[in-house]
């Protein structure tokens, strides 16, 4: 799969599905790299790996630490950097922030979570050369304001106060929006009503493309699943078995065979 660029993401738009997904170090994005158009290095890692409640306390050195990671194991692929809460509260901290997030490592952009209200700081970062992914419906970031996670569009007024995000989104220069948690009727409306790709993750079929997160869909986080996760492999279940077997072998001197030994 050769490597996406904003012009080709654009135009892929009506033409072919794009396929996203989330990692955080050089190991697992060797293995996705080519495989997919996009990965996001998202802040999702503050629950996945590090154990937290939501993605709030994670930092900006941690994202740009964790996207260099990923930069040198997909080097065929789109990346895109999670701006994180609090580094982009107004226009000129999200440019000193992106800007760091462009020389310190490879990232093809930064994706930034909010809708109108953040529509003039899109258009500042892009306006100073920042590729802009923006992320609208629910967004994790707010979590804590909300009082948890809820689906939106399910009421007239959610529903245009999403179809708006998009609007004031994409005519502030973004190139494509993340829409989270957000009815199906009401994603394929936004993907009509936009002209730049709309990547769903809790969304429906009717958009784009698709994001997950990997330890999502690859069965490895297994506090719970949410609705919109497929699970291809259980891969908890596989990892369990196959350290069971290693300490097993261990203790038993199966482990290590003539194969494994120096002569």
């Amino acid at each position: 799969m050769k490597k996406q660029t904003i012009r080709a993401i654009q135009k892929s738009k009506g033409v072919e599905k794009l396929s996203m997904i989330t990692a955080y170090d050089s190991l697992f994005a060797k293995l996705f790299n080519g495989n997919v158009d996009l990965i996001l290095v998202g802040d999702s890692l503050n629950m996945s790996f590090g154990g937290k409640k939501d993605t709030l306390s994670i930092s900006m050195d941690m994202m740009i630490y964790h996207t260099n990671a990923v930069c040198q194991g997909a080097t065929e692929t789109f990346i895109v950097c999670d701006m994180p809460f609090g580094t982009y509260m107004n226009r000129d901290e999200a440019l000193q922030n992106a800007t760091r997030v462009y020389q310190e490592t490879d990232a093809d952009s930064v994706k930034i979570e909010g809708g109108i209200e953040k529509a003039d700081t899109v258009k500042y970062l892009v306006d100073n050369g920042i590729a802009v992914m923006g992320h609208i419906g629910l967004m994790p970031q707010s979590s804590r304001s909300e009082g948890g996670y809820f689906v939106k569009g399910r009421d007239s007024d959610s529903r245009e106060r999403v179809l708006q995000d998009a609007k004031a989104i994409e005519k502030a220069g973004a190139f494509a929006i993340v829409v989270e948690g957000v009815t199906e009727e009401v994603a394929k409306e936004i993907t009509e009503a936009v002209h730049i790709p709309v990547i769903g993750i809790g969304a429906g079929k009717y958009v784009d493309g698709q994001v997950l997160v990997w330890s999502d869909m690859l069965g490895f986080f297994e506090d719970f699943k949410p609705k919109f996760v497929k699970q291809y492999i259980k891969g908890g279940e596989i990892i369990r078995t196959a350290v069971k077997q290693y300490s097993d072998e261990v203790k038993s001197g199966l482990f290590p065979e003539e194969a494994n030994i120096y002569n």
